[in-house]
């Protein structure tokens, strides 16, 4: 059992002030676009990996006008354990910034975030919040896990990874850290300012680091392989075969052994090419892997339709992933994941999603969501920033749900002492 209990938002994005029970089970969030709707779901999201999914700086989270009054934006999460309550708060505190141009800051943000993360009042790193609160999420962007870049690929293998196990989140931060020092090396050596024989500890801690991720994500790849056929065929039909191709640049065979030594062949025929092109041609940073049905591969033949369902096989794959290592579910949230979607696979879908201890949805159809749930989920109309509790007949209460003190106190600041 894992759920949120509670979620209270100050001047994050549109969602200015915000104190919402929540309970286990499925509550829908409906509404027009650009209401508020995904920024609930980011917040809910933001407590479990530490970062947002949809902000390219930080900066963005934080209101403007609350920025501009040096005033803090805060996620704050109550979640349910079967043992335990974790009260989790993330805060932004907005700093001026001191290194603007006489034309102002190219981004249009004149100001930095100090952010800073607690658990049950004491101060932790992103790293150390990641896998306390499990979370999977579906988004319009998640079309990019099927036809976007290798690397969206590998930031959902590197999330699912990191929350199942915070070592493989440790060995992968150590990873990247080889990977910056070992290239900036290979600048200085084709700049002729170091030697050859300098590059033997970096390859050594490369092959060390990047061997036990790559045999981590094989051993995970195979687990997903068998939920995603699963899944595919409970929301395609039988008709469709799925399969799923790791395809890593260093060969996964045997133990951690062998892939050390598969690493190394690899690491030295690519090294006529970093002398041309001073970054690591080989490792877990290049690997990819690629959705296939019926012999297609879905990055270049998958309709749209076809790729938005493919991307939720991979979702309630690794939600299943979670549930089986961590011993209890994620949080599941379902982003306008209707969208686009036939009756038949969005019937499923719903069936689905009463299957988790917790699942939020958001859509701009109603209807759909309420002729299956009927009273059996909770609703809440969001505009303009606004939230205000529905019943099954989707009528809204006079008063929209505020921030306000509750029974936990009022929230935390970041300069207040633990």
């Amino acid at each position: 059992m894992a759920y949120l209990s509670r979620l209270r938002l100050t001047n994050f994005r549109n969602l200015a002030s915000l104190d919402l029970g929540l309970a286990p089970g499925v509550t829908v969030f409906y509404g027009p676009n650009a209401q508020g709707k995904t920024t609930l779901l980011e917040s809910v999201y933001l407590l479990c990996v530490a970062r947002s999914f949809r902000a390219d700086n930080e900066r963005e989270v934080v209101t403007f006008a609350a920025a501009q009054g040096n005033e803090q934006a805060l996620v704050d999460g109550s979640v349910e354990k079967q043992d335990q309550r974790l009260r989790v708060i993330i805060g932004y505190q907005p700093t001026p910034r001191t290194n603007q141009s006489p034309e102002g800051p190219a981004n249009g943000l004149p100001y930095n975030v100090r952010k800073e993360i607690r658990v049950n009042r004491l101060r932790r790193t992103a790293g150390e919040l990641i896998g306390q609160v499990n979370g999977v999420l579906f988004s319009a962007a998640d079309i990019d896990l099927v036809q976007g870049p290798p690397s969206g690929r590998r930031r959902f293998l590197d999330v699912l990874l990191s929350q199942a196990d915070t070592l493989y989140l440790k060995g992968l931060q150590r990873y990247q850290r080889v990977v910056v020092q070992r290239n900036q090396l290979l600048r200085l050596l084709r700049e002729g300012r170091a030697e050859r024989d300098e590059l033997s500890f970096w390859d050594d801690e490369l092959v060390r680091e990047g061997a036990w991720i790559t045999h981590r994500r094989r051993e995970a790849m195979h687990e997903l392989t068998l939920a995603c056929g699963r899944h595919h065929q409970e929301l395609s039909g039988p008709d469709e075969e799925l399969a799923i191709e790791y395809r890593p640049s260093v060969l996964p065979s045997g133990g951690v052994a062998e892939v050390e030594n598969n690493f190394r062949e690899a690491l030295a025929a690519a090294s006529h090419r970093e002398r041309y092109r001073p970054v690591t041609a080989v490792g877990p940073h290049r690997d990819d892997f690629h959705m296939v049905v019926d012999g297609a591969d879905m990055a270049t033949f998958a309709s749209r339709g076809q790729a938005r369902t493919l991307a939720l096989t991979l979702r309630l794959a690794e939600a299943e992933f979670l549930a089986s290592v961590r011993g209890e579910g994620p949080v599941v949230l379902l982003d306008d994941a209707l969208s686009e979607m036939d009756s038949s696979r969005r019937h499923r879908l719903l069936q689905k999603a009463t299957q988790y201890e917790q699942t939020l949805i958001t859509t701009t159809d109603l209807e759909q969501v309420r002729d299956f749930f009927g009273d059996d989920a909770r609703y809440f109309h969001v505009s303009e920033g606004q939230i205000w509790p529905s019943d099954q007949h989707g009528d809204t209460g006079v008063n929209p749900v505020s921030f306000q003190e509750g029974p936990e106190g009022s929230a935390e600041t970041l300069d207040e002492s633990p």
